[in-house]
């Protein structure tokens, strides 16, 4: 019994020496608590999604280059301005049939493997757009906790 009490004594004075401050704990943000179902299982609280208007602000703050809280219509075509600019690799302000087509001619070319000047049905295949898969959330399901093991010993008196 003795032992038993020195035990005790022992692991609440260890635990108190882990124990952060009281002003440490104090700026530390609050856990959220756990709720119940109605079937007696401990959830843990919901995790927070991005809401559309953040994504929103996100996208016109791309837009927004002098942050002034509009976008004017440069900044609203900005964008294409540099992606016509790329393709005028002539610097002439035009664009030719053969500048606003050369991804495509480059794409034809390297499917072309026997430069023939037409793909077959295989070469073809290869200029399948490749799209990107969404990514899957790495979450797994939470499951309750165990039950705590029944103790069917008997006691020694």
């Amino acid at each position: 019994m003795a032992a038993a009490i020195l035990l005790v004594v022992a692991g609440m004075t260890f635990q108190a020496m882990r124990s952060p401050p009281a002003a440490t704990l104090a700026a530390m943000p609050a856990a959220a608590a756990e709720t119940a179902t109605p079937d007696g299982q401990a959830t843990s609280p919901a995790v927070p999604e991005a809401l559309p208007a953040t994504r929103e602000q996100k996208r016109f703050d791309r837009y927004d280059k002098d942050r002034n809280g509009s976008v004017t219509r440069d900044e609203y075509l900005m964008a294409r301005h540099k992606a016509f600019a790329k393709l005028d690799v002539d610097n002439n302000g035009t664009l030719s049939f053969d500048e606003w087509a050369v991804k495509a001619e480059t794409k034809f070319a390297l499917a072309d493997k026997d430069k023939s000047g037409a793909m077959n049905a295989t070469e073809f295949a290869t200029t399948a757009v490749k799209r990107k898969s969404k990514p899957r959330p790495n979450c797994r399901p939470t499951s309750p906790a165990p039950a705590p093991a029944e103790d069917n010993r008997e006691e020694d008196s």
